[in-house]
């Protein structure tokens, strides 16, 4: 389990990953600011503000390499 605090406003919040790791867009569930973030090994790589359109293109791109991974794997 990772924990981290919203830089904008504080909120605590926890992620459970599968592998430890995560790269991707983020939402602040407390103040609904948006995030970039890369964890690796439940270290903070980096966490940076990013715009509501960034945000959708990150969600769609992570959407993407999710339904590839299940192509192969089928």
């Amino acid at each position: 389990m990772f924990s981290m605090k919203c830089p904008q406003c504080g909120a605590e919040s926890k992620f459970s990953f599968v592998n430890n790791s995560y790269e991707g867009p983020r939402r602040c569930w407390s103040c609904r600011g948006l995030f970039k973030l890369k964890i690796a090994n439940n270290v903070l790589m980096y966490c940076e503000p990013i715009t509501e359109e960034e945000f959708k293109q990150l969600q769609e791109i992570n959407e993407l390499k999710s339904k590839f991974r299940n192509d192969l794997s089928e």
